[in-house]
């Protein structure tokens, strides 16, 4: 059986490696990454699927603003462990963190990724037209999704980062469980 839960402190390793079997070390590089480092997921929105207390699964949304001063939450990474790629739990941890951004109040999601696998949750490209990521992007997959009608209605301009900071022991488990994973390499 799979429990979806918040995520906690000791996922942080299990998740990097996961996303490291998912996206390779190419995932740095990513703009979606310049946003979110440094930062926090924004509070509630980061979700940990787990099996017999392995993380088979995980998404993360973190807070952003559009040029123009709209806030939004941008989604990623969201990864499955490959053993359990197509039984459905990206639809579950999507389907999942959506409800609860909806609950949380939060108007518009934004993300990089493909669209059709998106498109089944309401993501199209139209909803991010004027918007831009603050590096290279491929414009055919950044999509958003309002969660409150009109939420992204006039939205336009270059996305910022706007969430909290990561505390300082955050970020040394961060740094220590990417410096382990490059060790074991």
């Amino acid at each position: 059986m799979i429990q979806i839960r918040d995520e906690i402190a000791s996922d942080v390793a299990a998740r990097e490696h996961l996303l490291d079997a998912c996206f390779g070390p190419s995932r740095f590089l990513k703009t979606s990454q310049r946003l979110r480092e440094g930062r926090r997921p924004a509070r509630g929105l980061a979700l940990s699927a787990v099996r017999d207390e392995k993380l088979v699964g995980t998404v993360r949304l973190w807070d952003v603003e559009t040029g123009c001063g709209r806030p939004a939450l941008l989604l990623g990474p969201l990864a499955v462990d490959p053993a359990l790629q197509g039984v459905g739990l990206g639809g579950t941890l999507m389907r999942g963190a959506l409800a609860k951004a909806a609950d949380l109040g939060h108007g518009a999601v934004l993300l990089v990724g493909d669209a059709p696998y998106y498109a089944r949750f309401g993501f199209a490209q139209a909803k991010a037209a004027d918007l831009y990521m603050p590096g290279p992007f491929e414009r055919e997959r950044f999509l958003g999704l309002e969660l409150a009608a009109g939420a992204l209605e006039g939205a336009a301009g270059v996305l910022r980062a706007t969430g909290a900071l990561d505390t300082l022991p955050e970020v040394a488990a961060d740094i220590a469980a990417v410096a382990a994973r490059r060790r074991a390499a």
